[in-house]
Formats: structure tokens, C-alpha cells, sequence
């Protein structure tokens, strides 16, 4: 079983605001201080599909993340962190930095719900091979955000409707 944390709840990264464009709080009324988290089997093909998709397009991420362009503005990672008894959570990370011998670091903008210890805000390390999605804000759309597209298909339609125009490319 896979948790995607798909809400946020507290802590509001960088631009701001990628958690409300991602939520929609004022189209579909969730309360800011609400998590959605997604449980997904391991075995499902289309939100695998859609981590391989993210992976093979990580470095339209980084190119933007070098780039400084202000237009471009809240990165963010989705991270798996396992879990014992082949389980896995992943986690949506905010101010990323890159780190010594291909390790990375990035603050937590999910509540993690199955790692102890942990908490939104705080920073933790991972490797390229743990992303399991990206996204940013171009002129205030989103940029990625593969798994996203993936829970939208299977919300009620009138709320991802209203999600999807938040899309760089619906």
C-alpha cells in the first residue's frame, strides 16, 4: 500500500500557495487546516505509470529549478519514504536543496502520517531515486504533478474540473 499525501495541513511553503492551487480550497471548500491523503495499492498500474512518467520528466524540473526564472516559483518534490512491511509514503517536499554526493534535502509540506517522529515543517534527506514527482508554478499554473492528474481522475468530476484548470497543461 502507498499513502500519497495529497492535502496539505499547516504549513504553507514557499510561493504559498501551491497547496491551495493544488487543493482548490475555494472550489471544492476544504479548509486549509484539513489533509487529504490518497491510499493507493502498490499494484496500481496508472499511478505507478504516472511516477515513471514524473522520473522520466525530472529534468524539465531541475532545468526550472536552476533557472531562477521568476515566473517559475514553488518546487516541489513528491518523496517516497518506505515503510516496513513493503508499505510507502510519499510526500510532498518543499525548499529543496541539493546536497553532497547526490543527496537532497526538503521541509516536509505534508503531515507525514506513518513516520514517526516526523512532522510538516521538518527537513529530512533523500536521493533522485525516492522522487516520485515534481511540479512548480509557471505564471501561476502547475507544471507537473503527474500522481495529481492520477487522484483527479478519480475525484468527483465537478471538483477536478474545477482542480484541473489549475494546470499548466489540463
Amino acid at each position: 500500500m502507498i499513502s500519497i499525501s495529497f492535502g496539505y495541513r499547516g504549513y504553507i511553503p514557499l510561493a504559498g500557495l501551491v497547496a491551495i492551487l493544488i487543493l482548490g480550497v475555494s472550489i471544492i471548500g476544504i479548509r486549509a487546516e484539513e489533509d487529504l491523503t490518497v491510499k493507493v495499492s502498490a499494484n496500481d498500474a496508472e499511478m505507478n505509470a504516472a511516477i515513471e512518467k514524473a522520473r522520466a520528466s525530472l529534468s524539465t524540473f531541475w532545468a526550472s529549478y536552476k533557472a531562477h526564472n521568476p515566473s517559475e516559483e514553488g518546487h516541489s518534490l513528491k518523496v517516497r519514504f518506505a515503510l516496513p512491511d513493503n508499505y510507502a509514503e510519499h510526500i510532498w517536499m518543499v525548499e529543496v536543496k541539493k546536497l553532497a554526493d547526490n543527496t537532497y534535502s526538503g521541509r516536509f509540506a505534508n503531515i507525514p502520517e506513518r513516520l514517526p517522529g516526523k512532522q510538516i515543517g521538518d527537513v529530512a534527506e533523500f536521493r533522485e531515486a525516492d522522487i516520485s514527482d515534481w511540479m512548480f508554478l509557471r505564471n501561476g499554473k502547475i507544471v507537473g504533478g503527474e500522481t495529481i492528474r492520477v487522484v483527479l481522475k478519480r475525484m468527483p468530476k465537478e471538483d477536478a474540473d474545477g482542480l484541473r484548470v489549475g494546470f499548466e497543461t489540463p
